[in-house]
């Protein structure tokens, strides 16, 4: 047969230009020293990614294209990976070529509903002008500040109970740094007999099954929200094959959630102590302290106290401490969402199972808990189970720490027996509603425990009692309104946060939060359309902010018709 044979020598030169670099964005050599230098000898491992991202962020206040590249570079990572988690945090800024950096100073405010009904958008109205076009004023949520609304940071300098003058002052003095300093330091809490609980669990003097036991008698919860049993959880994760770790979560962004800032300012050795019992008790070998990025403050604190724990510790072979900085993402308060962001990722929650217990950080069984919950493990170990279980009103069990804003006379965070309703929190906690001022209505479990009318002021406060009513305690963030405040404006702010807060991975929360936050926005309600949009986000979404997102929606809808009929 004849068959015609194709030559494969190429006949003349090719048009095609040679490659002369790798495809993609070229590294900047002068942006590579300067990422290296910042670095120094840091470890250039990839959980450590949003750790380097706030040292280019607070070096240069933002984070450019080349910078980005550079660090990709660095870290062997690629530049993909790098820009999505940079660009998932809300405060790290992304300036790309031909853009414009933000202004060198940023005074965020708060526009969380607390600070909201003190007068925060008047203020976000005038500071631009007042300021000038040197420094960039923007809305920001919650800041765990509400008793001290409303609060505004001037870079990272808070400024509370602020008016348009005297934030206006902290920028003119540039007054830039939270100069925050602990009441109780290492030396102080070791004079008054700290760490002694926790050297009688190493020594042998306190026995670990009679330790779980006492917690587990306590009735001691996880006061993060979730409620879980703390004793069973040691006893869940001891339970896991080694390493074991562990994770604590102080990034409480619940709008009306402020209790750990509280204690973590004033004793952050009780709850270190707190943590270091647990850490014995379920056999941990490291620890992941993780704390928002708004509490500039409490960070200097803790890394001034933990380098003093280090330096001389009560204890040998004390498990590793590693504080991580979390970067502006009210996600990152879902245990999950929190480990991923602390293995340098998006702060995305996991499908469970498996659970954190089996599969958490760097997939080892991981103790997940709240500040608050480590807060309270030494008294509890030194009183005996019967001081924290025989406290409570109403039938209920322990002591609770009432974050509490809003239109009462003496804000703040209250220590209150559990079961307390919210007519006693007000009346013997809080000295009244403030002057003015009659009660209306209240958020029990801040922006994801609902609301409820004044007339149902007699409902215990405390896990399990609220869910008849459409409502949870959460981590115990009261709000209260008065008769000057709305239901519906009280909902229309929470769902625009939870919309601004969610973070995307699943359809029913990303669009259902947008969805919602524009029907409620309208002088009408569409109650059908709202109503099978509750149902679907309860139904499907991966994670609680989707879950919850509703609650304030239905109560409106189901305790406060009056507002819709106007």
């Amino acid at each position: 047969m004849n068959n015609m044979v194709i030559p494969i020598i190429p006949q003349g030169a090719s048009k095609q230009r040679k490659r002369e670099a790798p495809k993609g964005r070229r590294v900047d050599p002068v942006a590579l020293v300067e990422v290296q230098g910042l670095l120094g000898d840091a470890s250039r491992q990839a959980d450590l990614l949003i750790e380097h991202l706030h040292k280019i962020q607070d070096r240069f206040g933002s984070l450019s294209a080349a910078h980005l590249a550079a660090l990709a570079q660095e870290m062997r990572l690629a530049q993909a990976e790098v820009y999505e988690v940079a660009t998932f945090y809300h405060h790290f800024d992304i300036v790309m070529e031909g853009d414009n950096a933000p202004a060198a100073l940023t005074v965020r405010v708060c526009d969380g509903l607390s600070c909201e009904m003190a007068g925060a958008q008047d203020m976000l109205a005038k500071l631009p002008a007042l300021l000038g076009r040197e420094v960039r004023v923007i809305a920001a949520p919650c800041i765990g500040r509400c008793e001290q609304a409303p609060a505004v940071v001037v870079g990272q300098f808070p400024v509370t109970q602020a008016s348009c003058e005297s934030v206006a002052v902290a920028v003119s003095a540039k007054q830039l740094t939270d100069t925050s300093t602990v009441e109780v330091d290492y030396a102080a809490y070791q004079a008054a007999g700290g760490y002694a609980a926790l050297q009688a669990c190493m020594s042998g003097a306190r026995d670990l099954e009679a330790t779980i036991k006492t917690m587990e008698d306590s009735g001691l919860r996880g006061l993060g929200g979730a409620g879980f049993p703390t004793g069973r959880k040691w006893r869940l994760v001891r339970a896991e094959a080694g390493p074991r770790l562990m994770a604590v979560n102080i990034d409480e962004g619940e709008p009306g959630t402020f209790k750990d800032r509280y204690y973590l300012e004033r004793d952050p050795h009780r709850f270190l102590e707190g943590m270091l019992i647990a850490a014995w008790a379920a056999g941990v070998s490291a620890i992941y302290i993780y704390l928002r990025d708004e509490y500039h403050g409490c960070r200097a604190i803790l890394e001034a106290e933990l380098a003093k724990l280090q330096a001389a510790p009560p204890i040998a072979d004390m498990p590793e401490i590693f504080l991580r900085r979390g970067a502006g993402a009210y996600i990152c308060g879902e245990e999950s969402a929190m480990i991923e962001s602390i293995e340098g990722k998006r702060g995305m929650p996991r499908l469970r199972p498996p659970y954190v217990a089996q599969v958490g950080l760097f997939g080892r069984p991981t103790l997940e808990h709240n500040f608050e919950t480590l807060y309270w493990v030494r008294d509890i170990l030194e009183r005996g189970a019967a001081w924290m279980s025989d406290q409570g009103r109403n039938g209920r069990k322990g002591v609770r720490s009432f974050s509490v804003s809003g239109r009462v006379k003496n804000p703040g965070v209250k220590l209150a027996p559990a079961g307390i309703t919210v007519q006693e929190l007000i009346d013997e906690y809080c000295g009244g509603m403030a002057d003015g001022h009659q009660f209306y209505a209240y958020l029990p479990g801040g922006a994801s425990g609902g609301i409820l009318p004044a007339t149902m002021n007699n409902i215990p406060l405390d896990f399990d009692t609220l869910q008849p009513y459409g409502c949870f305690i959460g981590s115990a963030a009261v709000i209260v309104l008065s008769t000057q405040d709305t239901a519906v404006n009280a909902a229309r702010n929470m769902m625009a946060f939870f919309k601004h807060e969610s973070c995307g991975q699943c359809t029913p929360c990303r669009v259902g939060t947008a969805k919602a936050a524009a029907l409620i926005d309208q002088p009408q309600w569409d109650l059908p359309l709202l109503a099978d949009l509750s149902l679907v986000m309860r139904d499907a979404s991966i994670c609680g902010l989707g879950q919850a997102a509703p609650n304030p929606v239905d109560c409106v809808v189901k305790y406060f018709p009056h507002e819709l009929a106007r």
